[in-house]
């Protein structure tokens, strides 16, 4: 018997549609989850007019658009799907700049010394080249040498670190290339999981920890930042502890309930798998196997009209660059 084989690029087409299908359900369905901590954070540090905010891990770029309809001016980074900053890219109507280009001057070699910007949080307002059009890069936060800006008021790191094992340390390094591009005295933020007795979506989460049982990408637990054994919501102190070894000077913190809320179970299911936290389970067992498990998890949070509502509790730091 004659076996077809698979057509050149078959594979690369099919993982970029997948990337795409989760991109859109991360926008449509999941990403709306995180509005309130986005707003309760931009409330407290009166993010408006005059603001300068980077938003590192921006994803499909809603915490952007509100900021921006706040009257600050946004610049988003991220080295995940291309899909996602995509549509970020609709959304707020600028294009995507890709890592090592430069609309002018030379690009420095990977490696090169990151010059500090030593401008003060009050001063940026005079800073030449100041431009309120956003702005969308792909790459780690390194791409930001790529560009001319002036200093950032404002840092945020939004997307919840605690989920997975080595999360806490890739928050530590995303802050540490980021800095040198923020401005004396600006106002960083990272966010996290709250207490596990808090978060309803940790018995669904452990799913994926089950079925990818023996990959190391997923071995969260007590102990180190991100390591162990099973899932484990984020600890008093690991924000505290992100933000002090990135050498910044903790202001406060707080916490903002984020429920998760679905008009069913297939759209939870489709939510709860964009946040790519499921891979390595669909890539250890099969995408049945885990929207099945997924479904079983969801039956204690469904209610009787069908929609799904687990509530949660979110934690965010607040800091300042010395």
């Amino acid at each position: 018997m004659l076996v077809r084989e698979q057509r050149p690029g078959a594979a690369v087409s099919r993982r970029a549609r997948d990337e795409e299908r989760a991109a859109l359900d991360w926008a449509e369905i999941q990403e709306r989850t995180l509005v309130p901590l986005y707003e309760a954070v931009y409330e407290r540090l009166d993010v408006g007019p005059g603001a300068r905010l980077l938003g590192l891990g921006c994803g499909a770029g809603l915490a952007l658009v509100l900021a921006r309809a706040r009257g600050a001016t946004v610049t988003g980074v991220d080295e995940g799907p291309r899909a996602r900053l995509a549509l970020a890219a609709e959304r707020l109507r600028c294009p995507v700049t890709e890592e090592g280009r430069r609309s002018g001057g030379a690009v420095p070699p990977p490696g090169a010394a990151v010059p500090e910007r030593d401008v003060a949080a009050g001063d940026v307002a005079s800073a030449p080249g100041g431009v309120a059009t956003p702005r969308l890069l792909h790459g780690s936060p390194a791409v930001l040498r790529d560009v001319d800006t002036p200093p950032y008021t404002v840092v945020t790191a939004f997307q919840p670190a605690g989920a997975t094992a080595g999360d806490y340390e890739t928050l530590t390094a995303r802050l540490c290339a980021a800095l040198p591009f923020a401005a004396r005295g600006a106002t960083v933020v990272v966010a996290g999981w709250g207490p596990p007795e808090r978060c309803a979506a940790s018995a669904v989460l452990r799913v994926a920890t089950r079925l990818a049982a023996t990959d190391a990408s997923l071995a969260f637990g007590p102990g180190e930042l991100g390591a162990g054994d099973g899932w484990r919501p984020e600890r008093r102190d690991d924000l505290e502890a992100v933000a002090a070894r990135a050498g910044l000077r903790l202001l406060g913190s707080g916490r903002v309930a984020c429920p998760f809320g679905y008009a069913g179970t297939a759209g939870a299911v489709r939510g709860l798998l964009s946040t790519g936290l499921f891979d390595a389970a669909v890539e250890a067992t099969d995408a049945a196997q885990v929207d099945k498990e997924l479904r079983e998890a969801l039956h204690p949070y469904t209610r009787q009209d069908g929609t799904v509502w687990m509530p949660n509790v979110f934690r965010y730091v607040v800091a300042q660059r010395n």
